[in-house]
């Protein structure tokens, strides 16, 4: 823990409560209007909520570094709890070399190839549920179609990866405190660790899957042997909970704003405008944490350096002097600018993939159902990062 400035607004409250978790609007609110840099006694950390200084904080790797971890614990003080990501929880020039592979693997260019293999999917999927007409948007849709189609582009085996659902949510947990939440997804995931690194290896990859092109690169002497699995891990972990949670989410804001879904019915060609808008409105990733590299200062205020600082995406998303009417779920919004995928150097590698299956989720949805009715609440996920639904009972009506 590092000395905090005594001038810095103090906001009491526990970020990663169930509370706060389950309805966390209003803290976002207290945070923005307490100032643009607040300090979080509880876990001793700075955080910011409003969206220029999340976006300044994002932009400035040199100054706000990944490598000593994205979550609460600090990697130059404390031992991970795994081998830090190549990606995520990295910094230049190792965050370069693994972003220059991944970034060629998940290029607009190879969106284009699987977008077909994708709608095919989509459109199978929607004609069985619509058979069905009662369904859980959680289960049968948001958590279905993800795990059929990017673990197909992976070339992961077909058994098992229901199992990417409790590593990822441990994954995204292990990024706040050791609360009750991490300790009940550790025990989860505990027996499926085998199962996890096992499919990480070449030999269980598909040829010519996302994964074996990661392999490729060790060929090519981009990567060395040891990182090419760590690489499919992070496509393992990140991959799949983020989607999932971006379409259950979407699917909760346009049942629960009808006028919206009934514009998106009249105009399927919304679909990626619509969720895009329900990643603003509610962003599936929620926070993440940066560390003061070196003594600085942001919007005048003084930061020690290994100052750990918790960006709140959502309250970003939210923020009145970035938005119009920020609370207001607009599918004719252009959300773009929204903190979801992150922003800079450090913005979701996986984004155009993640934006095409919501896209297509949702046009496919709008051809094919007049109307989702809601059949009563949802039962929400607490995740230490992410904002998550378990479950969210419909009724899809045929157009």
């Amino acid at each position: 823990m590092t000395d905090i400035a005594a001038n810095i607004p103090v906001v009491d409250f526990d970020p990663f409560s169930d509370a706060f978790l389950t309805d966390p609007y209003d803290y976002h609110r207290r945070m923005r209007d307490a100032g643009p840099v607040v300090h979080i006694p509880k876990y001793g950390i700075l955080a910011v909520a409003r969206h220029a200084e999340v976006h300044g904080v994002l932009n400035d790797w040199q100054t706000f570094i990944s490598s000593a971890g994205v979550g609460l614990a600090n990697f130059r003080t404390e031992k991970p709890f795994r081998p830090p990501s190549l990606i995520l929880e990295a910094d230049p020039p190792q965050h370069t070399r693994s972003r220059t592979v991944l970034g060629r693997i998940l290029s607009p260019k190879t969106v284009q190839q699987i977008r077909a293999q994708f709608q095919e999917v989509a459109e199978a999927l929607i004609d069985r549920l619509l058979e069905q007409g009662t369904i859980d948007g959680v289960k049968e849709l948001g958590e279905a179609y993800p795990l059929k189609v990017f673990p197909d582009a992976v070339g992961l085996t077909e058994d098992g990866r229901e199992n990417l659902l409790a590593y990822g949510d441990m994954v995204f947990n292990a990024f706040g405190p050791r609360n009750q939440l991490l300790i009940n997804a550790a025990k989860r995931v505990e027996p499926l660790t085998d199962w996890i690194m096992t499919n990480c290896q070449r030999q269980n990859l598909r040829p010519g899957g996302f994964g074996d092109q990661i392999y490729q690169a060790v060929e090519t002497g981009e990567l060395t042997e040891t990182e090419a699995p760590m690489l499919v891990r992070s496509f393992l972990s990140a991959g799949v909970d983020t989607t999932v949670n971006g379409i259950g989410n979407a699917l909760w804001c346009l049942a629960n704003h009808p006028d919206q879904w009934d514009k998106l019915h009249a105009n399927p060609a919304l679909a990626r405008q619509a969720f895009e808008e329900s990643l603003r409105f509610e962003a599936a990733v929620q926070t993440f944490f940066r560390t003061a590299g070196r003594d600085c200062e942001l919007a005048g205020v003084p930061i020690r350096s290994d100052t750990k600082m918790l960006t709140f995406l959502a309250s970003a998303n939210r923020d009145p002097r970035q938005w119009q009417n920020p609370d207001v779920f607009d599918i004719e919004r252009r959300a773009t600018g929204h903190m979801t995928f992150g922003s800079g150097l450090h913005g979701c590698v996986g984004q155009v993939v993640a934006r095409l299956e919501g896209e297509l989720i949702l046009s496919t949805l709008a051809r094919r159902v007049r109307r989702i009715e809601p059949l009563g609440p949802p039962t929400r996920r607490l995740n230490n990062t992410l904002r998550a639904l378990a479950s969210l009972p419909l009724k899809l009506h045929a157009a």
